[in-house]
């Protein structure tokens, strides 16, 4: 083979084995930036989850969704209420058994006495002065806690019956709160902050512990959830967010308790 026709195939040779390294050069850079853009985006949606979560837990045990108790009362809270905490003997350690109506949704109840003395003596006495009766439930939450909260005076989450109460009793102890469960709001560290705002569980939730303990479990909701979810829950929360009020106005028709 003439020595020109040797340099020329060798001049090709490299030059194709130059492109090839090129071409390797791009496919490895690439790959590189997938692999880097599907790692930062994992992150962020890491983050994006925990701040959600985050941000659920410092509204729901710190923030306006926390019941606060109220020295004054509203035009919506009935006279007969006072700033005496009722004695828990009144739920007289036994199981009490009734109806609360929201939305014209009849939700069967039962609250236990004998697990929660203060908390279901107070619930007791504010149903038989009829405090809860045309109340509004001014919060729902589907964001990884699944809960419609009711019971504030005020409409927005800072109101109360005029007295405060604790201790937290009959809280899980896993942090795990079934769908149905009854329990009470309270703000964020202050076991003593109970007062009328309650929450009702429509689907599991874990909701951890803060320095103070749990939420105080007051009892169980035994029939009519799922109309409530179809009739409150499905229907959203306004602005299409995960923590609000709902959609729909939702308000307690009665509470009654026997």
């Amino acid at each position: 083979m003439a020595p020109k026709q040797n340099d020329r195939e060798a001049r090709q040779a490299r030059e194709r084995l130059r492109a090839y390294q090129a071409r390797q050069t791009v496919h490895l850079h690439k790959a590189k930036r997938r692999r880097r853009d599907n790692w930062v985006a994992g992150i962020a949606a890491v983050v994006i989850v925990a701040l959600a979560v985050g941000t659920q837990l410092l509204y729901f045990s710190a923030g306006p969704g926390a019941a606060k108790a109220s020295s004054s009362a509203s035009p919506s809270t009935p006279p007969s209420t006072t700033a005496t905490v009722p004695p828990k003997s009144l739920a007289e350690n036994r199981t009490w058994t009734g109806t609360l109506t929201i939305n014209d949704v009849p939700l069967g109840v039962s609250l236990d006495g004998a697990a929660a003395p203060q908390a279901v003596s107070s619930t007791v006495s504010l149903v038989q002065k009829k405090f809860y009766d045309g109340l509004s439930c001014h919060r729902l939450t589907n964001g990884g806690f699944y809960v419609l909260q009711c019971g504030d005076p005020n409409g927005d989450g800072s109101g109360g019956p005029g007295y405060s109460y604790g201790p937290i009793e009959n809280a899980p102890a896993d942090n795990v709160y079934k769908a149905g469960t009854i329990a009470m709001a309270r703000q964020g560290n202050n076991a003593d902050s109970q007062g009328s705002q309650f929450f009702i569980v429509y689907e599991d939730t874990p909701i951890p512990s803060d320095q103070a303990g749990g939420y105080t479990v007051i009892g169980h909701v035994t029939s009519g959830l799922d109309q409530l979810k179809t009739q409150v829950v499905d229907k959203g929360i306004q602005g299409g967010k995960t923590d609000g009020a709902p959609a729909v106005k939702t308000t307690i028709d009665a509470f009654t308790l026997q």
